[in-house]
C-alpha cells in the first residue's frame, strides 16, 4: 500500500513543477516531466540516501529564495505589505474563522485542524519517506532535535507559500488569469505571476524555475529512496536470505532506477487530476489514514492480532477508496466547495504580451465527468462524496482502528502473547523536554556516559553505534582505506 501511495503521489510531484517550467519558458510539457525524473532517478540511484539528504540541505534554500523574490518584488509592485493585505481581506481571502462544524465544507477551521491533523500525523509517523530520516540519526534525542528544526522549516516554507498567494490574489484581482485562459491550469498561476513581474529582472523568474524544481527534486528523490529500501528489506530480503551486501546494494540501485520510470509514466495520470495539491492530500488520505490506523493497533492495543489488523487496513482502505473515488467521480457542488469570486473586468484582452507560453488545457476527470453527468448525480454525491478531502485521513484511521479491534477480539486476540518492551511507555512521552534547555545537559550526559559524544568519537574514530541507535554508524564518514581497516580488512 505505502509502494502504491508514493508512486501515484510521486507522479503527481513530478507532474507539478513540469507545468511551471511549460509556463515559463515554454519548454515541452511532457519533455519537462522526463528530464525532471531522469534527473532525480540518477543522483538517487548513484547517492542513496546521503544524496537525498545533503541536496535536500541545498534544495531548501533555493525554495526560499525563489519565494522571497517574487514575495518581494510583489510587495514593491503594490506598493507595500499593508495594501495585499487589504486586498485579500476585503476580497474574501482571509478566512481564519468559519467553524461551520459540517464535514460536507471543503475547507473549514475543523477540516483543517481534524483532518490536517491526521493527515500529517500520517506523513511524519509512519510514513517511510521520513521516517528512513529519523533512523539515521545516531540517537532519538538527535531525531527530536530535526524534527523540531523542520518544524521551524515548514512554517517558513508555508508561509512563504501563503504570502505568494496574496500577493497573486492582489496583483490579479481585476483579471484572473485563469478565467481569462491566460493559462491553461490554476497550478501554472504561479509561475505566470513570477514571469509577470520579474520579467525585467534576468535571471529571477529562472529562480523561481529553480524553486519549485528544487521542491520535486526533493521530494523525489527521498520518494525513490524509500521505495526502494521498502521493496529490499520487505519483498527482498526476507525470501532471498542467501544474497550478500553487494548484491542488495545492487538490487537497491536497480529498483531506484525502476522505480523511477514508474513514477514518470504516473505524471501522465497526475495531469487529470484537477488540482495537484487537493490531489496530492487525497491520495495521502485515502492511502496513509488506513496506514496510520494500522500503526496506530500496534502501537496502543496489544490485544489486537495480525489478522484483526489485517481485516481492519483492508476495510479502512476500502472505504477510504470508495469516498476518494466518488468523489473524483461526483465533484461536491459548489455549496460544498465555496469557490471565491474571480474577476476579468480589468483584463485587456488586445494587449496579451505575445511572449506568454499559453499551452493547451488539459481537461481533468472531474472536469469531463462532470459535464457528462450533469443532472445525473446519485444521492450518496451530495453527502458521502461531497466529503472534505481533508477527512479522507481521517475516514480510514478510525475505520481501520475500530474494525482491526473488533476482528481481534472476535478471533482471540486477548490469549496471544504479548512483550511489552514493544508497546507504548511513559518513556515514549519525555519529547517535551527536548525543548528545555535545562534538560540538554541531562541528554549530552547520557551520550558521555556510554561513550558516544563527539569528544569520545575524535578519539574513537570507528564507533560503531548511537547512542540508542543500534544500527547507526559512523565508519561510512571515513575514508575507503578507514572503512576497510575498521572491517577488520588490511588493504
Amino acid at each position: 500500500m505505502f509502494i502504491i501511495q508514493t508512486i501515484l503521489y510521486t507522479g503527481i510531484v513530478i507532474y507539478a513543477p513540469a507545468l511551471a517550467l511549460n509556463q515559463v519558458t515554454g519548454f515541452h510539457l511532457w519533455g519537462a516531466v522526463v528530464a525532471t525524473g531522469v534527473v532525480c532517478t540518477f543522483y538517487c540511484t548513484l547517492g542513496g540516501l546521503k544524496a537525498v539528504v545533503w541536496t535536500d540541505v541545498f534544495q531548501v534554500g533555493i525554495m526560499v529564495a525563489g519565494f522571497s523574490s517574487v514575495i518581494i518584488r510583489a510587495v514593491v509592485v503594490q506598493g507595500g505589505i499593508e495594501p495585499i493585505l487589504n486586498d485579500s481581506y476585503y476580497g474574501d481571502r482571509l478566512n481564519f474563522w468559519d467553524f461551520n462544524p459540517s464535514p460536507l465544507q471543503r475547507h473549514s477551521f475543523w477540516t483543517i485542524i481534524i483532518g490536517g491533523t491526521f493527515t500529517w500525523t500520517g506523513i511524519y509517523g509512519v510514513n517511510q519517506s521520513q521516517v528512513q530520516r529519523y533512523i539515521a540519526c545516531k540517537s532519538r534525542f538527535h531525531a527530536k532535535m530535526s524534527l523540531y528544526v523542520n518544524l521551524v522549516g515548514l512554517w517558513a516554507i508555508l508561509s512563504c507559500a501563503v504570502l505568494s498567494g496574496l500577493a497573486m490574489y492582489s496583483v490579479y484581482k481585476d483579471c484572473d488569469p485563469w478565467t481569462a485562459k491566460f493559462v491553461s491550469a490554476p497550478d501554472q498561476l504561479m509561475p505566470y505571476l513570477a514571469l509577470d513581474i520579474l520579467r525585467d529582472y534576468p535571471g529571477l523568474p529562472g529562480l523561481f524555475v529553480a524553486c519549485a524544481y528544487s521542491g520535486t527534486l526533493s521530494t523525489v528523490s527521498s520518494s525513490i529512496n524509500a521505495l526502494a529500501a521498502v521493496t529490499v528489506e520487505d519483498l527482498v530480503k526476507p525470501y532471498f536470505k542467501s544474497l550478500s551486501e553487494t548484491k542488495l546494494s545492487w538490487i537497491s540501485k536497480g529498483t531506484s532506477f525502476l522505480y523511477g520510470a514508474v513514477c514518470i509514466g504516473m505524471a501522465g495520470l497526475a495531469s487529470l487530476m484537477g488540482g495537484l495539491l487537493q490531489a496530492a492530500l487525497s491520495i495521502f488520505g485515502m492511502i496513509g489514514g488506513p496506514l496510520l490506523g494500522l500503526f496506530s493497533l500496534g502501537i496502543f492495543f496489544p490485544f489486537v492480532n495480525s489478522l484483526g489488523a489485517l481485516v481492519g487496513l483492508l476495510v479502512g482502505f476500502t472505504i477510504s477508496l470508495w469516498v476518494g473515488i466518488g468523489a473524483q467521480l461526483y465533484p461536491p457542488l459548489p455549496i460544498s466547495s465555496l469557490p471565491k469570486y474571480l474577476s476579468v473586468e480589468g483584463c485587456n484582452f488586445t494587449t496579451i504580451d505575445s511572449n506568454w507560453t499559453l499551452t493547451t488545457a488539459l481537461p481533468s476527470v472531474t472536469e469531463t465527468i462532470l459535464e457528462a453527468q450533469v443532472g445525473e448525480r446519485p444521492e450518496l454525491a451530495d453527502n458521502w462524496y461531497s466529503l472534505s478531502y481533508l477527512y479522507f485521513s481521517t475516514i480510514g484511521t478510525i475505520i481501520t482502528i475500530i474494525i482491526g479491534i473488533i476482528a481481534s477480539l472476535l478471533s482471540g486476540g486477548l490469549k496471544q502473547n504479548i512483550n511489552r518492551d514493544f508497546l507504548l511507555t511513559c518513556q515514549d512521552f519525555d519529547y517535551l523536554k527536548v525543548l528545555l534547555p535545562s534538560s540538554w545537559g541531562k541528554y549530552k550526559e547520557k551520550e558521555k556516559v556510554e561513550g558516544l559524544n563527539w569528544k569520545i568519537r575524535d578519539s574513537d574514530p570507528y564507533p560503531d553505534k548511537g547512542t540508542d541507535n543500534p544500527a547507526f554508524n559512523h565508519m561510512e564518514l571515513y575514508s575507503t582505506e578507514h572503512n576497510e581497516k575498521a572491517n577488520g580488512i588490511n588493504p
